[in-house]
């Protein structure tokens, strides 16, 4: 059996075929796209089709940076409305599942476990039972409670990335107060994701002087090239800062869901790489007040495998299809 499977962010769209390969699952080559080139899904993955350079298959896992009920869902970071009946059909497709896309990544982490991770800080210690928090920064904050289990590991969808932003000093009070003129809440999210980056950086240049916050350089990527490489010094300083918010952010939602471990996510992260082992993330992640102790006891990962979300909705996707041939058929006479 095959299985088209997806993973759309608010900036990447990236397809692929599934298929099972013993008891795990292989991807097959991976098609990228920019979200913004498309109105919709269905239009994405018509483009897509081609790339795969094969037919469809009749089954889709599609893995969305978005919040998953049993209706349409709306993507506040792309500007996509998904309905998947209507995508299904018009792609002639037998059934297509919707998922949240760090829902994704987490069975992808439970599967692979310390195989898919590089150890960031903490303990080198994977917990067997327990709960996990998934921290995944990209283009928005996507968070996710993975239920450790021997006997049936589980993943739990959250809205996390949406909680209110709390500053720690002067600085960030005044970036807090800034951004609440423009949004009114000032959410997590809008500082520990992509954007805060240039959020950051403006703020800094105020402060230095400028008057009025700085234009970012040209857009969001060269940014962020900036900061890593160093060639720009306030844009370094940014990354510092922007570093220890996604620190504080990460230790606040492993209090909330009483972790034995976290685990961050997301292509920033991946980017980033040994970096999060930085002092400015592991200070404020550890900075808890009278659980500081309990944090230092906190193993940190972050995931190296280079799709998670591919394969977490690979994963549940064939897990959805043996459930459903599983169901008992309805008797002819009933």
């Amino acid at each position: 059996m095959t299985l088209l499977v997806g993973d759309i962010g608010g900036t990447h769209a990236r397809f692929a075929v599934a298929r099972r390969a013993g008891a795990g699952v292989a991807l097959g080559p991976v098609v990228r796209l920019q979200t913004g080139s498309f109105p919709g899904l269905a239009e994405a993955l018509e483009a897509a089709r081609a790339g795969l350079g094969q037919r469809l298959p009749r089954r889709a896992a599609i893995a969305v940076a978005a919040a998953v009920g049993d209706g349409p869902v709306t993507m506040p970071n792309a500007g996509w409305a998904i309905a998947a009946e209507a995508v299904a059909a018009r792609l002639g497709l037998a059934r297509l599942d919707l998922l949240n896309d760090v829902e994704a990544a987490g069975h992808a982490v439970l599967r692979l476990g310390p195989a898919g991770l590089a150890h960031v800080s903490g303990p080198a210690v994977w917990p067997a039972r327990g709960v996990i928090s998934l921290v995944a920064p990209g283009t928005g904050l996507g968070a996710a409670l993975l239920l450790a289990d021997p006997r049936r590991p589980r993943v739990l969808a959250t809205e996390a990335g949406h909680i209110g932003f709390a500053p720690a000093d002067a600085f960030e009070d005044s970036l807090v107060a800034a951004l609440r003129k423009r949004f009114g809440r000032v959410s997590a999210e809008r500082l520990a994701s992509g954007p805060g980056l240039a959020a950051i950086h403006g703020a800094l240049a105020a402060t230095a002087g400028a008057g009025t916050p700085a234009a970012a350089p040209a857009d969001a990527a060269t940014l962020w090239e900036a900061a890593r490489d160093g060639r720009d010094p306030l844009a370094a300083e940014a990354l510092e800062r922007w570093l220890a918010i996604l620190g504080a952010v990460a230790g606040d939602l492993a209090l909330a869901h009483g972790a034995q471990a976290v685990v961050l996510g997301g292509g920033i992260a991946s980017r980033l790489g040994a970096r999060l082992a930085a002092p400015a993330f592991r200070t404020r992640f550890l900075a808890k007040g009278r659980f500081a102790g309990r944090m230092e006891r906190l193993p940190l990962f972050r995931i190296t495998h280079p799709e998670p979300a591919l394969l977490g909705a690979a994963l549940a996707g064939f897990a959805l299809a043996r459930a459903a041939r599983a169901m008992p058929r309805p008797s002819p006479l009933a």
